[in-house]
């Protein structure tokens, strides 16, 4: 038991300055990335708007609940549906800056296949989202 517990606090210690980089750049992207800076990447057009969402969120990554209030302030400013949908998948489900931990502690092809499969699921799921809303109205 002592033993264990020697061996992961040592694990920890080694992934500390990982964890704590990756902290410090999530801090960054959401004090000097406003909703300005996000919104004047969309408007182009539908599939643009899908690449550009699943980007942004991808890189400015952070917890679920704040993707929609986020989200809804792109919706004010006039961001397409396609954009905000694939921006709150993206921004949950990749996560552009915690691929160094990520592979840190489930490894590297772990990492690799689901930053792949979360970046195609989010991208169909935009378009079926958009679909079932345009059924709907």
């Amino acid at each position: 038991m002592k033993k264990a517990f020697i061996g992961s606090i040592k694990s920890f210690i080694s992934i500390l300055p990982v964890m704590l980089a990756i902290v410090g750049l999530v801090g960054i992207f959401q004090v000097y990335i406003t909703n300005d800076m996000i919104s004047s990447l969309f408007g182009y057009s539908n599939f643009t708007d899908i690449f550009t969402g699943t980007f942004a969120g991808a890189i400015a990554t952070g917890h679920g609940s704040i993707s929609f209030i986020i989200a809804d302030g792109l919706k004010t400013q006039g961001v397409s549906l396609y954009a905000l949908s694939t921006f709150t998948l993206a921004w949950v489900t990749l996560g552009f800056i915690q691929i160094p931990a990520e592979s840190l502690f489930l490894g590297t092809q772990f990492t690799i296949y689901r930053n792949i499969l979360a970046f195609i699921s989010t991208i169909l799921i935009a378009y079926c989202t958009i679909i079932t809303l345009g059924l709907i109205k």
